[in-house]
Formats: C-alpha cells, structure tokens, sequence
C-alpha cells in the first residue's frame, strides 16, 4: 500500500464521520467535546489528564473544559488533598448528552457493519487495530527525548516536581522529595560521583526526569530518587526507560541493590516498581530524611 493510499483513505474518513463539522451529529457537541465527557464517563480527571487521553495541548483541554463548564455538562471539583488541583467530572446533564450521542453512533456503526459479513468484519477489526497501534508508536517515538540533567534544566525540573507533588498532595512541610533543599539545584547534587540523573524533554520543555545516588549510609546501595512526571508523558515507558537506565549504570558503579521510598497515594508508580522487580521491606534503609514515605522497596542489580 501506497502512502498517499493511506493518507486519502484516512482524509475520507474524517471527512465522511464528521470530525470537520462543529457538532456531533444532531447532539450540539463539538468533537473534541465529545470526546471529553466520554473520558470523564468513567473517571475524574485533571485538565493536564485529560490532554493526555485526547492527544491535544493543555491549552486545547483547558478551553473544552471551560466551555463544557458553561454548559453545565461537567463539574471541577478541587482536589481533596490540594486546594489548588481541580478534578473534572461529567454532571448528569452531560451523562444524558453522551446518551443520546451513544444511541446514535450505535445506530449509525450498525448500518455501517450491516452489509459485511463476519469475516469482513473480522478482518476490518484487525486491521484497524494494527492500524492504531501502528500510528500510536509513531507518534510516541521521538516525541519525548531523555538526557542527562543539566545545570540550565534546575529550575524546570524543580517546577515538574513541585506541580507533580501538589497533584497528589506531597506537600513540603511533611518530609516529601519536594521539600529538599536542594531541589532547586539538583545538578549539583546528580553531578557528583555515583550519581546521575535523566530529564525528559518534549517539544523544547522539561516534563519530568529521574535518576539515583549513592543511599546514605549504606555503602553498596544506591536510591532511585526524583521519579516525577507530568500527566501529558505518562503512559509512555518513559519511567521505566529511566528506571532501566539507572539500574545499568549504577550496577556498572559497583552498587550490588537499588533502594527506593515512597507513599501509598502514588499506586500507579508502586505498580511499576513491583514489574521492575523491587520487593517490599519492613522497615526503611539508610537515613534519606523523607519520613513520611511510608512505602520502602528494595531491589537487587
């Protein structure tokens, strides 16, 4: 198949489903609309969350929201744990929007499917689904590029992790990575022997980073530390790559286990912990000042 084959192909969808129209079908929603009370249908979201799910700048998520609000088709909701971070989330207005839109795509996809027959079908659903996945991997590679940490990158690091922490509401005052002091200078830290530390660029700015260092007091075990990313590159490996970075390197540095703190609030983040390998510990090692990391985890390299 030809690229230009493709390419006509797709332009003729999106023409003949719609997309280019301002509304929906007969439901007065835009698409980009539609597609936000479909996201919010199953779960809250963050506007920053929400970007991410449709694959449109923050800018973008933030005037659907604001319209939406205007509708009365969703709620923001500020953040139990933080003032300051709203969660959206579909009224029952918007639920009744969506219906209606739902019976009518349904009716629609039906008579669509109606003249082919079951091995037409299946064959339409695979190709369609190496189709995206396909598209998916393009797009995601080289979007996000990962290198070591530069002294130009302290401040934008810094903001990444204070905006993360205040989504889940690791605060400073209460033992949190945030409250560091030398979070505002973190190369000087990463820059030193048995240390490094990797950011994650996208598009020209600093979306999130990792890395580790020698755990005080212990010497043969190093931590993994600063592990925060924005809500536009999670869902991308990015953390596991980071990850896997960190452990080559420091087991090259002669360090024999990987150590790491956190809190239960983080679950996704504990989940990946525990595919790389890292085991739960009873009680913590070394002496890293975060004391109301709760969560202890340990690994051999």
């Amino acid at each position: 198949m030809h690229p230009s084959q493709l390419r006509y192909a797709s332009r003729q969808l999106v023409r003949l489903l719609g997309m280019l129209d301002k509304q929906c079908g007969e439901v007065n929603l835009t698409p980009v609309q539609a597609h936000t009370l479909i996201e919010l249908q199953s779960e809250t979201l963050t506007i920053g969350q929400l970007a991410q799910r449709l694959h449109v700048n923050k800018s973008n998520a933030s005037r659907t929201v604001t319209a939406l609000l205007r509708l009365g088709l969703i709620d923001n909701v500020p953040s139990i744990k933080d003032k300051r971070n709203h969660h959206i989330s579909i009224t029952q207005s918007g639920l009744q929007h969506l219906s209606r839109l739902d019976q009518q795509q349904s009716q629609f996809y039906q008579q669509v499917l109606a003249p082919l027959d079951q091995k037409t079908q299946l064959q339409l659903q695979q190709g369609l689904e190496s189709y995206i996945k396909s598209v998916s991997h393009i797009c995601q590679s080289g979007s996000f590029a990962v290198r070591p940490l530069t002294e130009f990158d302290n401040s934008k690091i810094a903001e990444v992790i204070r905006v993360v922490s205040a989504e889940y509401g690791l605060t400073a005052d209460k033992g949190y990575g945030v409250g560091d002091p030398t979070l505002d200078d973190m190369y000087s830290v990463y820059s030193n022997e048995n240390s490094a530390y990797w950011v994650i660029e996208f598009q020209g700015r600093i979306v999130g980073g990792g890395g580790f260092a020698p755990l005080q007091g212990q010497s043969d075990i190093c931590e993994l530390q600063k592990m925060y990313f924005l809500a536009e590159c999670r869902g991308q490996g990015l953390a596991k790559r980071i990850a896997h970075l960190a452990f080559a390197m420091a087991k090259s540095m002669g360090f024999s286990r990987c150590y790491l703190e956190t809190t239960a609030d983080l679950k996704e983040a504990i989940h990946l912990y525990e595919k790389l390998g890292f085991e739960h510990l009873d009680a913590p090692l070394g002496n890293t000042g975060h004391d109301a990391c709760e969560v202890v985890m340990a690994k051999t390299l």
